[in-house]
């Protein structure tokens, strides 16, 4: 997985070895999250736009208003948290050219963003996150 220098990364890039998936990640984060900082956690979303599609079902979801790249957790506050959530194991992960251009969008509108790998890293974002803006 390569990932733009230019794009925050938390976590060990160096990590090798037995990890849980993306989705435990982000469930685990999104748990912690509301039992520890309820107030963002009742807004945080995670949209879901993985797995394969028909080209009817991608098109019906494009419609609806689904953005192909959108990062695993996203919490509209002001200024916005876009974080990409990967295995703590990052060999394990691919990021999309999608996702690379979600996050520069967002971050060209004043967002803060990162790639994590694991929810330890992704809290570690947040933490940084909250101390720069709150």
């Amino acid at each position: 997985m390569k990932i733009p220098d230019d794009i925050p990364v938390y976590g060990d890039l160096k990590y090798r070895g037995k990890c849980p998936t993306e989705e435990l990640e982000q469930v685990t984060f999104f748990n912690k999250l509301r039992r520890e900082h309820a107030e963002f956690g009742a807004i945080a979303i995670h949209i879901k736009n993985e797995g394969k599609r028909t080209k009817y079902q991608a098109d019906k979801d494009s419609i609806n208003g689904m953005v192909t790249g959108a990062s695993d957790i996203i919490i509209p506050a002001s200024p916005a948290f876009i974080c990409e959530l990967k295995r703590k194991d990052h060999t394990k992960s691919k990021i999309s050219e999608e996702q690379i251009n979600y996050l520069y969008a967002a971050r060209d509108r004043g967002a803060f963003i990162c790639v994590a790998l694991g929810y330890e890293a992704a809290f570690q974002a947040f933490y940084d996150y909250l101390q720069k803006h709150y």
